[in-house]
C-alpha cells in the first residue's frame, strides 16, 4: 500500500525543507503551436495537446489505496481536464517504464482502457505520470533515454494515453530527459507533456528540471509545480515567502515565467486536502485568488507581479481521490473558476 501522503523526504536545504508533488496540462504555445494528431493504434479516441483547454485543471488519479476515496477513472470528477495516472513503474532496464493496475483496486485492464477512451470522448486528456515519491526512474544516458521514450510510446499505444507527466523527485538529467521527450514528441506529435517539479527544482533556469522544461518549450504542455511539502522559497522579487500563502503561489509562479516559460505553461499545484500532503495546504479559494492575482492583478497578498498574465494555464491537485474524500471541495471551487477565466 502506498503511503498516505505523496511527498519526498530527501530534500533538505539548511533552512529550506522541500518536496512536493503531483501534475498538470497545457497546449504547447511555443514555435510548434498546436500539433495535428498522429494516427495511433490506441484503443480509444486520443484527445491530445491540441484539445487541452486554454485554462485547464489537472488532477492525479491514484493507482493505489492509501486511505483516500478509491476511484475508477470513470468516477474522476468532471472538472478535471487532464488526468494524470499515478504512477508508471520502473523496470529492471534503465529508463524503461511499465504500467500495471493495482490488483487491490479490482479494476480490470479492459475496463480501465474503456474508461480512458470514455474520458477522451468527453474532451479530457489522460496521461501517464512517471515518478512520485518512490519512483526511481533514471534517464542518464543515450540507452536509458531511448528505453524511456520507446516504453512511453508503447504504453500510449497500449492504453490510449495522451502523453506523459514527469514527476521525478529523485533527480533529473536535463540532457537525456530532453532527448527522451523529444523522441516521444517525434513519435506522437500531439503528445501532452506535463511536469510536476518540486519548488526547489524551479528556483533557477540553471536547475535540471527548469532546463528540461525550457528545452522542450516548443511542445511542453504545462509545468504544475508542487507548492507543498516545501520550506520557504525565493520569489521573483528576491524576497523569501513561506508556503501555504497566496504570496508563495504567486511569487513562485512569477519565477517560472520570468525564467522563460510562457504563462500558458504554468499551473499552480496544491493538495486537495490537509491529509493529501505533509504541508502547504491552502483553502481552494486561495488558489483562485492566486490565479486572479497572476491573470488580473487582483486578490493579491503583499506580492503583486509587475505584469499581468491572463494566459496563465490553471491549477493542479494531488489528488482526485483526496478531493473526493474531502467532498470535492477543491474541484468544485477551483474548477469553475479556472474554466471561467
Amino acid at each position: 500500500m502506498a503511503p498516505p501522503r505523496r511527498f519526498s523526504s530527501l530534500r533538505a536545504l539548511a533552512a529550506l525543507t522541500t518536496s512536493a508533488l503531483a501534475a498538470a496540462g497545457l497546449l504547447a504555445l511555443g514555435p510548434a503551436g498546436a500539433h495535428a494528431e498522429t494516427p495511433t493504434t490506441a484503443p480509444g479516441p486520443r484527445a491530445g495537446a491540441s484539445q487541452v483547454p486554454a485554462h485547464a485543471v489537472t488532477g492525479y488519479w491514484q493507482n493505489f489505496d492509501n486511505g483516500a476515496t478509491v476511484q475508477t477513472l470513470a468516477e474522476v470528477q468532471d472538472e478535471y481536464d487532464i488526468i494524470a495516472v499515478a504512477f508508471a513503474d520502473a523496470t529492471t532496464t534503465a529508463g524503461q517504464v511499465d504500467f500495471t493496475l493495482d490488483p487491490a483496486l479490482g479494476y480490470s485492464e479492459e475496463q480501465f482502457k474503456a474508461d480512458v477512451a470514455a474520458k477522451q470522448a468527453e474532451g479530457k486528456s489522460v496521461v501517464l505520470s512517471v515518478g512520485g515519491e518512490k519512483g526511481a526512474v533514471s534517464v542518464s544516458d543515450d540507452a536509458s533515454a531511448d528505453a524511456f521514450a520507446d516504453s512511453v510510446v508503447s504504453l500510449m499505444d497500449e492504453y490510449g494515453f495522451d502523453g506523459v507527466d514527469i514527476d521525478l523527485e529523485n533527480g533529473l538529467n536535463a540532457t537525456y530527459m530532453t532527448k527522451a521527450l523529444e523522441a516521444v514528441h517525434a513519435a506522437k506529435s500531439d503528445v501532452v507533456v506535463t511536469m510536476a517539479p518540486q519548488t526547489i527544482d524551479m528556483q533557477s533556469p540553471q536547475n535540471e528540471y527548469f532546463k528540461t522544461a525550457l528545452n522542450i518549450k516548443s511542445f511542453l504542455t504545462a509545468v504544475n509545480m508542487q507548492y507543498y511539502n516545501s520550506g520557504s522559497m525565493n520569489g521573483c522579487d528576491g524576497k523569501v515567502y513561506p508556503s501555504g500563502t497566496v504570496d508563495f503561489l504567486t511569487s513562485l509562479a512569477c519565477v517560472q515565467i520570468k525564467g522563460g516559460l510562457d504563462p500558458s505553461q504554468v499551473g499552480i499545484g496544491t493538495p486537495a486536502s490537509p491529509q493529501a500532503a505533509g504541508s502547504g495546504y491552502v483553502e481552494p479559494g486561495v488558489v483562485n485568488d492566486a490565479l486572479d492575482c497572476l491573470a488580473k492583478g487582483t486578490s493579491c497578498g503583499s506580492f503583486t507581479p509587475d505584469e499581468k498574465w491572463p494566459g496563465i494555464r490553471g491549477a493542479m491537485t494531488w489528488s482526485t481521490a483526496w478531493d473526493a474524500a474531502a467532498g470535492n471541495a477543491w474541484s468544485s471551487t477551483v474548477g469553475p473558476h479556472v474554466h471561467g477565466m
